[in-house]
């Protein structure tokens, strides 16, 4: 895995150097885990993939289709805000 990024594997993070994870990169990585036990957490998985792979069809950048996958958005849009789960609704994603 380069180095600046991490995966959320079933709950659990996975990076090469955590000295750049502060509240908010965990705070993204929940909104994750939150998106994938109300999917079930594998077709979280499925959707993801899949709609990364039409977001790179439609955007032809792997950056742009990445940073438009319907789970990234909202993880990415709300970060920031360490309260956002305790209101956050259930399929938020799609909203």
């Amino acid at each position: 895995m380069r180095k600046g990024y991490c995966i959320n594997l079933f709950g659990t993070l996975w990076t090469r150097d955590r000295s750049w994870i502060d509240r908010h990169v965990i705070n993204h990585e929940q909104i994750h885990t939150a998106q994938q036990l109300e999917l079930l957490v594998l077709p979280f998985y499925v959707l993801y993939v899949l709609e990364w792979l039409v977001r790179l069809i439609q955007y032809r950048n792997m950056e742009q289709a990445y940073m438009n996958i319907s789970f990234e958005r909202e993880a990415y849009k709300h970060g920031h805000n360490l309260h956002y789960l305790k209101h956050r609704r259930h399929f938020a994603q799609w909203r």
